[in-house]
């Protein structure tokens, strides 16, 4: 049947899995906008299937980060007696706050990646028997990662006025300080998604190397506790500017270092775009594998 002259041509373009799909950065915002109600649909179903059958549903994406938040002030402020950096009695109080603040930065990108090399996989459906566009795959996982993840810093937030009485108005900065984070995971999601096809390890691996990167950023110290030839190990993390903007403008009520971030977001934006073509060019590949 021939396509009717109303229909985007695009969206034709995934009846033949074989078929060379545009890779542009113009395209791959397009996609994005074009397919924006099918994301959202599938992320809340990705976000209420995570719980479906259980008692407490939806309501536990609130209470797993509330426990958290529960355990780490009691273990590192009772038992630890653990401070940050040279502070006083208000550091130690706070450390767990401080901490919970990185745990969310990390848990948002390793969850994301983590996923990435299985969603073709398991979706082999998609890739076979149905038009598709697989590339928003990644972007839903993205979306539902992104949901808990505010709700993470709710309660982050929540604590935080427990603790203080008060809101640092930097808070408003928060977004601007993800945005670049979520470009860059996108485009790593894009190419781990692709790469997972071909290569089944891939699922094993990135799971080892989100721990490594938790441990060589600063979410359990500062970067003032790191020795100085280890310094740039840390720095070339891309976890480490992230959380460490996230605590200038929740924790500590600075601007953020707006030269650091746009620069970040340059690279993030290669970054995806890059992930994106790659998943471009190697979807004809999919059908044959799976």
């Amino acid at each position: 049947m021939t396509p009717t002259n109303h229909a985007p041509p695009s969206t034709y373009q995934g009846t033949n899995p074989h078929a060379t799909q545009p890779s542009s950065l113009l395209a791959m915002a397009r996609s994005v906008w074009r397919n924006r109600a099918l994301i959202a649909q599938m992320t809340r179903r990705d976000v209420v299937g995570r719980y479906k059958g259980s008692i407490m549903g939806l309501a536990w994406s609130f209470l797993t980060p509330v426990f958290m938040l529960a355990v780490f002030t009691f273990v590192f402020s009772v038992i630890f007696q653990a401070r940050w950096g040279v502070g006083g009695e208000q550091s130690k109080t706070q450390f767990a706050v401080i901490l919970f603040a990185g745990l969310i930065v990390h848990g948002l990108f390793a969850e994301v990646l983590n996923r990435a090399p299985g969603l073709i996989l398991g979706n082999v459906n998609y890739v076979k028997k149905v038009v598709f566009p697989l590339e928003i795959l990644p972007v839903v996982s993205l979306a539902a990662a992104l949901f808990h993840s505010l709700v993470s810093l709710t309660v982050l937030l929540l604590a935080f006025v427990a603790v203080n009485g008060y809101l640092h108005w930097t808070v408003i900065y928060t977004p601007l300080i993800f945005l670049p984070l979520l470009i860059l995971t996108l485009g790593l999601a894009w190419f781990l998604a692709s790469l997972g096809v071909f290569l089944r390890d891939v699922g094993q691996t990135i799971g080892v190397i989100t721990m490594a990167m938790l441990f060589l950023s600063p979410v359990f110290f500062p970067m003032s506790a790191i020795p100085e030839q280890f310094h740039g190990l840390f720095l070339a993390n891309p976890l480490t500017l992230i959380i460490e903007q996230a605590r200038e403008v929740l924790i500590w009520g600075n601007q953020p270092n707006w030269t650091a971030l746009g620069l970040y977001t340059l690279a993030a934006t290669a970054v995806a775009w890059a992930g994106y073509a790659w998943f471009q060019k190697t979807r004809k590949g999919f059908a044959d594998v799976l």
